[in-house]
């Protein structure tokens, strides 16, 4: 299981993710190799490359966002 923090709200693409849940938050992947850009809390860049069908939970946390996702979703 990954796990990020970040600050910053992440855009998705319309015609690359899909918001599949709202509480919890859960976006899928709609494409094969879609890369998300992620900027942790203590400023590191990460790019994830999520499989078709790969999800992205997203977690509000007090000041931040909370990121996970299994690790058979990306490449």
């Amino acid at each position: 299981m990954g796990l990020l923090y970040t600050k910053f709200y992440l855009n998705f693409d319309d015609d690359q993710w899909r918001q599949i849940s709202n509480n919890p938050i859960v976006f899928q992947a709609l494409k094969n190799d879609v890369i998300l850009e992620i900027e942790d809390i203590s400023h590191k860049s990460y790019k994830l490359h999520f499989k078709e069908g790969g999800k992205l939970n997203m977690f509000r946390v007090t000041g931040k966002f909370r990121l996970t996702w299994n690790d058979d979703d990306v490449v």
